[in-house]
């Protein structure tokens, strides 16, 4: 990879983050919690209305990462050097190795269109998980003194991905893209055909019967395909906010040991954030290739081809 190439990779995640951040406009708002429960809320808490616009504390933590990571974008980027050093060694670290880490499961064709949308959320999930896990988050903000201290109502941050909203705005926006990108590699009529076509070479009755069992199978995967953003969504949703639950049920097991408890967990909850952007990323990247792959030619098409 010469340096140009690593110029324009490293700099095309950088308008990417802006989709995280956006998407969570227009989903982030839609709930905000009633806290009528101690305890952590399953949904974010609105803390501010300016001008009538809904802001939760989730949302500011989306915020808060997607500028942060645009800007080290920026900083590693803007004075590239052809021996790199520093922030820019370790961001064309990372770009090349999830590229080549990509285009080993998804092949280099598809990984050229695709590989701007699966790095940016790889590295949007785990910076977002992490960040979670700062001391402060979840525990400053709104509450009232207990028997057992101070208890937190309406914290001023909460995991970006603990929002339900934020997660499925990320999942819609890859089933988005899925539909381009199969239109675009195969087609609409090999959009359909993937789906629905008889599959074997069969001949009289049996090739009704095929087309018939592989039209109801195209049907029930038209139903697994709808049903893509909600698993995604709530996967990342579910395993992010028990770790959230977990380490706050640690701090409050032991009165006076809330500090301590909670440590080890910490250490679990680095790697679950880093499992569940690999997963999210992964899944993503094998749907795309499903649908996205091309039929392999036979031995005579491709002999026919060579000469």
């Amino acid at each position: 990879m010469n340096l140009r190439e690593q110029h324009v990779r490293s700099r095309m995640i950088c308008p990417s983050f802006l989709i995280a951040a956006s998407t969570v406009l227009g989903g982030g708002c839609a709930f905000a919690a009633d806290l009528e429960h101690e305890g952590l809320s399953r949904q974010a808490v609105e803390i501010a209305r300016p001008l009538g616009f809904p802001i939760t504390n989730s949302m500011v933590v989306t915020w808060i990462v997607a500028a942060g990571l645009i800007l080290l974008a920026r900083i590693a980027t803007r004075d590239m050097k052809k021996v790199p050093a520093g922030l820019q060694n370790f961001l064309e670290w990372l770009i090349e190795g999830l590229y080549s880490f990509l285009e080993s499961i998804i092949g280099a064709h598809l990984v050229k269109r695709t590989f701007w949308f699966f790095a940016t959320i790889f590295i949007f999930i785990l910076s977002a998980n992490w960040f979670g896990l700062i001391p402060g988050v979840g525990t400053i903000g709104w509450g009232h003194s207990t028997a057992d201290g101070f208890l937190v109502q309406e914290p001023l941050f909460r995991g970006a991905n603990a929002d339900l909203n934020l997660t499925l705005a990320m999942a819609l926006v890859f089933f988005a893209l899925w539909i381009v990108w199969a239109f675009q590699e195969v087609g609409v009529k090999g959009f359909l055909k993937e789906l629905f076509a008889a599959k074997g070479d069969t001949t009289g009755v049996l090739k009704v019967l095929m087309v018939v069992v592989f039209f109801v199978v195209g049907l029930l995967e038209v139903v697994s395909i709808l049903f893509r953003p909600v698993s995604l969504s709530f996967r990342l949703y579910g395993n992010v906010f028990a770790g959230e639950n977990m380490l706050e049920t640690m701090s409050r097991l032991v009165p006076g040991l809330g500090w301590l408890l909670p440590v080890p967990f910490y250490f679990l909850e680095l790697l679950v954030g880093l499992v569940q952007a690999l997963v999210f990323m992964l899944l993503t990247a094998v749907f795309t290739l499903l649908i996205c792959q091309h039929e392999e030619e036979t031995p005579a098409a491709a002999h026919i081809t060579e000469t």
